[in-house]
């Protein structure tokens, strides 16, 4: 951030963080200048509190047990993708929305190209309704299939299901859905980049114009927490219970927002300039 006088006239320069809408240093600045307090380079430094400092050994280590396992050489940590593709489509219809064909291509094999051309590593898929069909669109893909019987309890029976099955030197997982078609592999590997536990950022969530989207990274630390989850309402009051670990990572378009629920929004999709990229 940059603080600066001109004349009478207060100058800020904005900080990345300033396009996030969580709270920021930015903001206790920001409030105070437009309520006419003067700033002092004192005010500046009463802010840091050590909150930015990272652990070294001179130093306890209280994020500890945040940390990614050691990997040998420098690796980067592996995150594994669990391919959410269970559900009955009923807003659809008649129609199965994950073989809905989206520039000829069924939407489910489109999100797990867009996985299998990023750094994502192993690729899950759970299945549910339709499940054989699902498996034929995927048929030719390096995948894992994992079947959930009691799909129609809700999404978050497919996470646990997902979950379930993850090795042991898993570091993290992208809950990806199946029905977002505009994913692409860029978008994955700055989430798998930005991911970093030992930095207080064991949730990776995309960002656009300062909304939220989705898929969302979770490191190991919250795999039981995932495993514990009921109905339909997902994961996402476990970003709101960690807020302190979540990352937002803001990225170039709408693709985190685009899904495909009803017939209308398929015919729209399907309307607008094709893309190919993966």
């Amino acid at each position: 951030m940059l603080l600066a006088r001109l004349g009478s006239a207060t100058i800020l320069g904005l900080p990345g963080s300033a396009r996030s809408p969580r709270l920021s240093g930015f903001d206790f600045v920001l409030w105070r200048v437009l309520a006419n307090l003067e700033v002092t380079g004192n005010d500046l430094a009463a802010l840091g509190v050590g909150g930015l400092l990272k652990d070294i050994p001179s130093r306890p280590y209280p994020r500890e047990a945040r940390q990614a396992p050691e990997r040998k050489n420098g690796a980067r940590p592996r995150i594994a993708a669990l391919v959410l593709a269970a559900g009955q489509s009923r807003r659809m219809g008649v129609i199965n929305k994950l073989l809905a064909e989206i520039d000829g291509v069924p939407m489910v094999r489109r999100v797990v190209d867009a996985i299998a051309s990023s750094r994502a590593t192993p690729i899950v898929v759970v299945t549910g309704h339709e499940a054989a069909r699902v498996r034929n669109a995927l048929k030719a893909t390096s995948v894992t299939f994992v079947d959930n019987p009691i799909f129609d309890e809700g999404l978050s029976s497919s996470l646990v299901a997902g979950i379930g099955t993850l090795s042991g030197d898993v570091d993290g997982v992208l809950v990806c859905l199946g029905d977002m078609p505009r994913i692409k592999s860029a978008h994955l590997d700055r989430l798998i980049d930005s991911f970093d536990p030992g930095e207080g950022r064991g949730i990776c969530v995309p960002t656009a114009r300062g909304k939220r989207g989705n898929p969302v990274l979770f490191g190991r630390e919250f795999f039981e927490d995932l495993q514990r989850l009921a109905g339909d309402v997902g994961a996402r009051h476990l970003i709101g219970e960690h807020r302190d670990l979540v990352h937002e990572v803001e990225l170039d378009d709408d693709a985190i927002f685009v899904d495909v629920d009803t017939p209308s929004a398929l015919a729209r999709i399907n309307a607008a300039k094709p893309d190919h990229a993966i």
